[in-house]
């Protein structure tokens, strides 16, 4: 039944803390970040701008999973390791651009290890410093906000230097008295100054068009880019060093133990057998809890009690 409970919590995207005393569970509680308010909006917005999404955890797996199928992340990668993130992150941008969004502490070799890192305002200052990009309201629309100005302003650049090319294609011939011989065109110095002074107004005028975007507003965005990955080939390369240990709990009658001195020898020579974690035992109730973390047979077990001087009752 703890089980059953155990893996409903973490389905639900909870992760369960057990409490227990002598061995004995006295019971559970489910912890669980609270999902931002515009996170699954942010995620839908990501993917139609063709930017894929992937998260980035140390949670377990199953946790992990339940909180990525509710926000509608493309791939989850959980059981990361503080020191392994920046591995990831590694591996990640051999499929492309990869861009890093943190808050912490163990988030800042990530954020300095991706092609743009994006830091929470209100996170560390170290991972604040590791970033390109800080996003001052904390919210996670804003990073939809900065790849639609990121885009739009290149996309104001290269018009800026098209036609600025265009135009000294065509100007700096006619000052330079090129088509004098052929069609007997000229420029006036003055006209030359005032079509200079026009040239950076025009450019001016068009990078200031940047102000009038709502970055904000999907709507905005011309065209929606698709994004080709395919993210269950994605490989990722790390040293993932958690691994799941079976916990069990064995009870131990024995009769024979007067005082506190009995219980710790019982306790001590139950903690010395290969396989078991700890050991409570009580003279009050008759009886030994061990912890184990592989099977132990009871015959070993109770050898070891009765070869302290005790008795196992059955």
């Amino acid at each position: 039944e703890v089980k059953k409970q155990i893996a409903e919590f973490a389905d639900n995207g909870k992760t369960p803390m057990l409490f227990a005393r002598n061995g004995r569970l006295l019971g559970i509680i489910a912890v669980a970040d609270k999902i931002k308010n515009d996170s699954i909006e942010a995620v839908k917005e990501l993917k139609k701008m063709g930017v894929g999404v992937v998260m980035l955890t140390g949670d377990n797996k199953r946790t992990a999973n339940a909180i990525g199928s509710a926000i509608g992340v493309d791939k989850v990668i959980s059981d990361v390791l503080p020191e392994d993130k920046a591995n990831v992150i590694k591996s990640l941008k051999k499929y492309g651009n990869v861009a890093m969004v943190g808050d912490g502490i163990n988030d800042a070799p990530a954020l300095a290890e991706a092609h743009i890192g994006f830091a929470i305002a209100d996170g560390t200052d170290i991972a604040v410093e590791s970033a390109d990009v800080v996003l001052m309201n904390s919210r996670p629309s804003d990073v939809c906000a900065a790849i639609r100005l990121s885009r739009r302003t290149l996309v104001n650049i290269k018009e800026n230097l098209f036609w600025a090319f265009i135009y000294n294609v065509i100007g700096i011939p006619l000052a330079a008295g090129v088509w004098i011989p052929l069609t007997g065109w000229t420029l006036n110095p003055m006209f030359a100054a005032a079509a200079m002074s026009l040239s950076s107004f025009c450019v001016v005028t068009n990078a200031l068009r940047l102000n009038l975007i709502n970055i904000r507003n999907p709507k905005s965005d011309k065209k929606h880019h698709k994004n080709n990955i395919n993210f269950d080939d994605i490989k990722i390369d790390y040293d993932n060093n958690v691994k799941e240990v079976d916990i069990m709990t064995k009870e131990i009658k024995i009769e024979g133990m007067m005082c506190g001195h009995c219980e710790a020898t019982v306790k001590k020579v139950l903690e010395s057998i290969d396989g078991v974690e700890s050991a409570t035992a009580s003279h009050e109730e008759n009886k030994a809890v061990v912890t184990l973390s592989k099977d132990v047979p009871d015959a070993v077990l109770d050898k070891a009690v009765i070869d302290a001087g005790y008795t196992v009752v059955k």
